[in-house]
């Protein structure tokens, strides 16, 4: 799978040092996969939940940070949405279209 961006979990992880390996391990995971549905998915992370509209929310550290994102099995893209502690991701009010 190709992530789209690195960069948004490196400056998020520059400020969350404590991250930085959790972060570095799912990238590295991710970009490894080759998935085709959610199921697959899970079987990486057992953790994850799809959340509608192609939103995909991964549990970092422990569920410590949510990473929020849009998964398109087809052309095997994985857009970050949203990167932030639990707390953060609560206030989200609309996650289909974040």
């Amino acid at each position: 799978m190709r992530v789209i961006s690195k960069k948004t979990l490196v400056v998020f992880y520059q400020n969350h040092k404590d991250a930085e390996t959790a972060l570095e391990e799912w990238y590295q995971k991710t970009t490894d996969a080759d998935w085709e549905n959610f199921s697959q998915i899970r079987q990486t992370f057992n953790s994850a939940d799809y959340v509608g509209n192609n939103r995909v929310v991964f549990n970092i550290k422990g569920n410590q940070y949510r990473l929020v994102t849009l998964v398109l099995f087809k052309i095997k893209m994985i857009y970050i949405r949203f990167i932030g502690t639990h707390k953060e991701y609560e206030k989200i009010k609309d996650i289909d279209n974040i």
